[in-house]
C-alpha cells in the first residue's frame, strides 16, 4: 500500500505488516487530479509549483485538494493519508487491479475518511461574519452522492466526516445520517452488511461511473468478491460480478430485478439500473424453509 506523507508530500510504500495508522480521502474526480507521476516529478524537483506550471490548467485544483486533505489529516494527528488519484500508479495494470480489489478494505481500515464535497460551498469566515450556514439542500444535491465509487467509500469506513469546498467540517456520518439516508435511500448504515443483494444493488442503481465497467468494479468490495478488472469488456463486467456473487451467496434476491429496456432475457441483469425498484426486497426470517443449493453452469441455473 502506498501512502502520502501529510507534512512533506512524499510517497512511501508499505507492506501489509507495517502499514501505519492513516487517513483516507473520498472525493469526486473532476478531471483535474494530480497523478502519481506528476506528484513524483514535483518531489524530484523536475517540475515547478503545480499551482503555476501546468499547461493543461488542471494541477492547481488537484494540488489544492491534496494539500487540503493533508492539512486536515496533519491537524488530526495522522502522518499518512491515502488518496486514490496520486497513490496509485495507473500506468501499471497489476497495481491498478490490486488497488481496485483492495479499495474497500483500505477504506474500512482507515482511522478516518474525509468525504470532500467540492460543490458544497461553505467556509467559516462567511459563517462568522455574515452568519451564513451551509445548506442541507446543497448537501443532498452534491454530485458526490451520484458517483459509483463513493458508495463503498460512504459505507466501508469506520468513521467518516464530510467537508465543504473550503475544507469546513460539515459533520460526521452519524450526525448527518438523516440527510444521507434521505439522499441515498440507505436506511441504516450500521446494518448495511445484512441488507439483501437486491437492496445493495438498488443503492447503486442511481449512481454513475465514467467507464461502464466501473459500475461493477466499484461494487466488488460491497459484496465481498474479487475479480480482475478487464477494461473493454463493457456490460459483461456486471455479469461477471453477479456470477462471482452467486459463487459465495445463496441470497435469491439477486434475481429480483426488472428491466423494461432489456428484451434479451436471462437470469442476470445487465446493469445495476435493473434493481432500481428493488430497495424493498428484504430477507425473510423463515427457519422452517430450507433453500435448495443452486449454482450457475454453462447451461444456466442449476437447482439441486
Amino acid at each position: 500500500m502506498r501512502l502520502l506523507n501529510t507534512s512533506n508530500y512524499i510517497l512511501r510504500d508499505f507492506t501489509s505488516s507495517d502499514i501505519p495508522k492513516y487517513a483516507i480521502l473520498s472525493h469526486r474526480w473532476e478531471g483535474q487530479e494530480l497523478t502519481f507521476q506528476e506528484l513524483q516529478a514535483i518531489n524530484l524537483g523536475l517540475d515547478q509549483s503545480p499551482q503555476i506550471s501546468d499547461e493543461r490548467g488542471h494541477m492547481a485544483t488537484g494540488w489544492s485538494k491534496i494539500k487540503g486533505a493533508c492539512t486536515q489529516a496533519w491537524k488530526d494527528g495522522y502522518e499518512w493519508i491515502w488518496i486514490d488519484s496520486c497513490c496509485i500508479d495507473k500506468t501499471s495494470s497489476a497495481e491498478l487491479s490490486e488497488a481496485i480489489n483492495s479499495m474497500f478494505i483500505w477504506y474500512k481500515n482507515a482511522e478516518v475518511c474525509y468525504a470532500y464535497l467540492s460543490d458544497v460551498h461553505f467556509d467559516y469566515t462567511e459563517y462568522l461574519l455574515d452568519n451564513v450556514d451551509w445548506s442541507p439542500d446543497d448537501f443532498r444535491s452534491s454530485k458526490w452522492f451520484t458517483r459509483g465509487w463513493t458508495l463503498q467509500e460512504l459505507l466501508a469506513p469506520r468513521y467518516l466526516r464530510f467537508f465543504s469546498h473550503r475544507w469546513a467540517d460539515l459533520g460526521d456520518r452519524a450526525t448527518l445520517w438523516p440527510l444521507v439516508s434521505d439522499t441515498t435511500g440507505i436506511e441504516d448504515w450500521s446494518g448495511f452488511k445484512t441488507a439483501t443483494i437486491a437492496q445493495k444493488m438498488s443503492w447503486a442503481s442511481r449512481r454513475e461511473t465514467t467507464r461502464t465497467e466501473d459500475r461493477a468494479y466499484s461494487l466488488m468490495g460491497l459484496f465481498g468478491v474479487n475479480m480482475p478488472p478487464l477494461y473493454g469488456e463493457g456490460e459483461n463486467a456486471f455479469i461477471r460480478l453477479q456470477l462471482e456473487i452467486l459463487r459465495i451467496s445463496d441470497d435469491e434476491s439477486i434475481f429480483a430485478w426488472e428491466d423494461p429496456k432489456d428484451d434479451t432475457g436471462g437470469l442476470l441483469a445487465r446493469s445495476p439500473e435493473a434493481f432500481r425498484n428493488s430497495g424493498d426486497v428484504r430477507r425473510l426470517d423463515n427457519t422452517h424453509y430450507e433453500k435448495p443449493p443452486y449454482s450457475m453452469t454453462n447451461k444456466g441455473l442449476r437447482v439441486e
